[in-house]
C-alpha cells in the first residue's frame, strides 16, 4: 500500500470488481491501516477505491448491455435445465427491485461484481447505477478502510468476519442452486410422464 499509494488501491478494488478473487475485504483494511500510518490521508483512500469501485462496477454495466437480453435469451434455449421463462421472470423481478438490488448487492461478497451485469442487461438508466452503485460501495468501503484504521496492524482479523459472511452467501448460492435443479428435474419429469403413458 505505501508503495501504490490511494490510487493503486482504487485500481486494486477495480480489478476486484472484474476478478472477484481479489479480495476488497483485505484491499480496504490495508488501505486504512496505510492511511493511519500518514501514507496518504483517510479521505484520499475513501474516495480512490470507491471510485475504483465505481469503475469496474460500470466496466462489468458494459459487459451485461453487451450481452444484452436477446443474445441471453438465445443463449438460456441452448442451455440443459433453464428455459427463457426463467430469463424473462429474472428480468421482470430486476426492473421491480433492481434499485435495491444494486445498492445492497454493493455490500454482499459475490454479488458485490455480479449485481452489475443484469443491471446492464436490462439497460438500467445509467445515471440511477451509478448513484447507487456509489453509495452501496461508499458504504462498504468506508466500513472496512475505517476498520483498518481503528485495528492497525490488527486488520486481518476483519478478514476473518468477512470470510464468515463470505461462506455464509456461497451456502445460500449452493442451496438455491440444488433446489432450483431439484424443481426442474422434477418438472422436466412430470412432463414427460403424460407421453411416455400414451406410448
Amino acid at each position: 500500500m505505501d508503495v501504490i499509494g490511494a490510487p493503486g488501491a482504487g485500481l486494486a478494488i477495480a480489478l476486484e470488481n472484474l476478478f472477484p478473487p481479489l479480495p476488497s475485504e483485505a484491499i480496504l483494511p490495508m488501505a486504512g491501516l496505510a492511511a493511519s500510518r500518514g501514507s496518504f490521508t483517510i479521505a484520499e483512500a475513501l474516495i480512490w477505491t470507491t471510485l475504483g469501485s465505481v469503475v469496474g462496477a460500470f466496466a462489468l454495466y458494459g459487459l451485461g448491455a453487451w450481452l444484452g437480453l436477446r443474445r441471453l435469451r438465445s443463449i438460456a434455449a441452448k442451455m440443459p435445465l433453464i428455459q427463457v421463462e426463467d430469463i424473462d421472470r429474472t428480468v421482470e423481478w430486476f426492473h421491480r427491485h433492481g434499485g435495491k438490488a444494486v445498492f445492497f448487492g454493493r455490500m454482499i461478497p459475490i454479488f458485490r461484481s455480479l449485481i452489475s451485469i443484469p443491471a446492464g442487461v436490462v439497460r438500467m438508466p445509467v445515471w440511477r447505477f451509478g448513484l447507487l452503485t456509489l453509495a452501496g460501495s461508499a458504504i462498504w468501503n468506508t466500513v472496512f478502510v475505517m476498520a483498518g484504521v481503528l485495528l492497525g496492524e490488527s486488520w486481518h482479523i476483519v478478514e476473518t468476519y468477512a470470510d464468515v459472511l463470505q461462506y455464509v452467501v456461497i451456502a445460500v448460492v449452493v442451496i438455491a442452486a440444488v433446489w432450483f435443479l431439484v424443481v426442474r428435474v422434477r418438472q422436466l419429469r412430470n412432463a414427460r410422464l403424460p407421453g411416455e403413458d400414451a406410448a
